[in-house]
């Protein structure tokens, strides 16, 4: 019997793995192909023919499109509202989510209800309000719409998914520190946070794809103010600089640009990842 259930599985895997393998090529060639692409010349980026690997492999486009653009001060631009945007998911949304966690508090209960809520909300239907209430600011035009919103934890899923956690950790942990003299500040500090590392990891990845492929927000509140441009504007508008047409083969390796550290990101931290957003909803 043992042999048949033996047999059967070998069945079923080589009836699966092959479907698996067809929708990982299907899901890698596109990336394959910007890959592919960049690497290119102009001629061979005009031609009709289908190579995979081209030949010869140029290099030096990727030289080049620093260059052609300024991609050094995209990417600083970038890193700005990149650093705000996790300190606020990491450390910010987790003292909120702690709150509603682990502290008492009248009304705690329906403003997490109203919290949650406007997660129902469509980015796009909140655009136009917070346009306007940042233009009578005087924000526009500057970082400041996207970094400051950021540091204050401006995303509640971030907080809903921290909170989760932290109802999951053990209130006698808690306990022996407010015997010990410990405060709330110090017990989010140094009891909670470093055995929250999971959902931490979690959340800082989100944090870090979110706004460094964010291209809606920089677009409307940046507008034409070129030297505050985040990678993802220099990328759209990357069709013509000083009057020259950008080819498509410049395109694409800034393209690979933006990929790679999205990439290193996750490998980095899928592990911890993972297990932050499983175990967030161990406990409601």
């Amino acid at each position: 019997m043992s042999v048949e259930s033996s047999q059967e599985r070998l069945i079923r895997r080589g009836a699966i793995y092959p479907i698996v393998t067809a929708g990982a090529v299907v899901m890698l060639f596109p990336l394959l192909w910007t890959l592919s692409t960049s690497l290119k010349t102009i001629d061979q980026v005009t031609t009709l023919r289908i190579d995979l690997i081209p030949h010869p492999i140029a290099w030096w486009n990727y030289i080049d499109l620093f260059h052609v653009a300024p991609v050094l001060r995209y990417l600083r631009n970038t890193m700005v509202v990149v650093a705000a945007s996790m300190f606020g998911g990491v450390v910010v949304c987790s003292f909120i989510g702690y709150g509603f966690a682990r502290v008492s508090f009248r009304g705690r209960e329906l403003l997490f209800m109203i919290l949650l809520s406007t997660m129902m909300l469509p980015g796009v239907v909140q655009l136009i309000p917070l346009f306007v209430i940042f233009d009578r600011l005087g924000w526009t035009g500057t970082f400041l719409p996207l970094v400051v919103p950021r540091l204050l934890g401006h995303n509640p899923f971030y907080i809903f998914l921290l909170r989760q956690f932290f109802r999951s950790v053990p209130m006698e942990l808690s306990d022996a520190a407010r015997i010990d003299g410990c405060s709330e500040f110090c017990i989010w500090w140094r009891v909670v946070m470093p055995i929250s590392k999971p959902v931490l990891a979690a959340i800082a990845i989100f944090s870090f794809q979110y706004a460094w492929n964010d291209f809606l927000s920089p677009l409307v509140y940046l507008g034409s103010n070129q030297k505050l441009w985040t990678l993802a504007l220099g990328l759209n508008a990357f069709r013509s600089f000083e009057g020259q047409q950008t080819s498509t083969h410049y395109l694409m390796a800034m393209s690979v640009l933006m990929i790679i550290p999205v990439l290193i990101v996750f490998a980095i931290g899928q592990r911890e990842f993972v297990r932050g957003v499983v175990m967030s909803g161990i406990r409601g």
